[in-house]
């Protein structure tokens, strides 16, 4: 096993463990960081340790034993996958909504993993048993571009850049309401939901996140966004536009209250709005440096034709009002 030593820093005295290993580019994720310190590959001061939020103290010395790459024992599925670029290091392709990136509990076969395995064969293993070659994800019902790594080399650079935030990232997303300014920032930061724990809200002690968005397009009573992240933290997006007010259609955990704005709709624009059961967001944008490559390289792909259908109702409810727009008391 290879092994990183490392003394605390004067300025790193309380941080939690995993989050000044996550920080180590040998450390793929904060994920990793916590499985690693529960299987027992990290020692404080000679001692084994196995809680990833214990708080670290000035001059503490940490001994990680980085565990090699997990054997795969998931199954290759056959699926349809469309692949933007391809070469002996990564692969960039289009995950379509409805689909789990990887393995996980009630979600055992049937990702998008399982089906990278029929294709590749060579996916890089540090993601571990079940997540191999995946640097990021996507939600299962968010479309978009997304990359994955055959080589651990590959993964870890790609890894890296994710975590310093220098990856290019840009999504599209339908949301409810009109926006009075045409672009903004949010920077608030985010972590678990006080109450339901499988919700994702902004906390005052949360993670930074900061979501910059422009405004492309006002319908009726919704407009279109391209959202770039600056970071990329779970739901971030989703969350962030939901707290300014701003849900994003058809959201089944951060959109319900905006429902109300069908009684203003004519019928085939209610009919298409209430029968969109995903969220209305697709990453439309990704670039990254190429580590083989040694090159900047961006990827784009349009949004799918169910997405497609939805904006064209949303233009013909437009057009139907002749332009009037949403009512005054429906703007931000």
């Amino acid at each position: 096993m290879a092994e990183i030593k490392y003394k605390v820093k004067k300025e790193e005295e309380g941080l939690r463990l995993d989050q000044l290993l996550s920080k180590m580019n040998e450390v793929p994720s904060r994920s990793s960081a916590q499985r690693w310190v529960k299987d027992k590959h990290v020692q404080i001061n000679k001692t084994i340790v196995e809680s990833p939020s214990r708080k670290l103290k000035w001059g503490d010395i940490l001994e990680v034993m980085i565990p090699p790459p997990k054997s795969l024992d998931l199954r290759p599925e056959k699926g349809n996958l469309e692949i933007l670029y391809e070469d002996n290091d990564l692969i960039v392709f289009v995950k379509p909504a409805g689909l789990v990136v990887h393995p996980s509990a009630g979600h055992e076969a049937g990702t998008l993993v399982n089906i990278l395995l029929e294709h590749c064969h060579d996916l890089s293993g540090i993601g571990g048993a079940t997540r191999p070659g995946i640097v990021h994800r996507l939600d299962k019902d968010t479309s978009g571009v997304m990359v994955s790594a055959k080589n651990d080399k590959t993964h870890q650079h790609l890894a890296k850049q994710f975590k310093d935030h220098s990856v290019r990232r840009s999504y599209q997303a339908l949301v409810w309401g009109i926006l009075k300014n045409k672009k903004g920032s949010i920077n608030a930061p985010l972590g678990r939901h006080p109450v339901n724990r499988k919700q994702i809200a902004v906390v005052p002690n949360g993670r930074r996140a900061v979501t910059h968005w422009e405004v492309e397009h006002c319908y009726s009573n919704t407009s279109l966004l391209t959202c770039r992240l600056e970071t990329g933290r779970t739901h971030q997006i989703r969350v962030h536009l939901s707290s300014q007010g701003f849900p994003i259609v058809g959201d089944p955990l951060y959109g319900k209250s905006s429902h109300h704005l069908l009684k203003f709709m004519n019928e085939p624009a209610k009919s298409a709005l209430k029968n969109f059961k995903r969220q209305a967001l697709h990453a439309c944008d990704l670039g990254f440096f190429h580590p083989g490559r040694e090159e900047e390289m961006d990827f784009s792909h349009p949004a799918p034709k169910d997405y497609k259908n939805l904006l064209e109702m949303m233009e013909l409810e437009d057009s139907v009002k002749n332009g009037h727009g949403s009512p005054k008391d429906l703007e931000r």
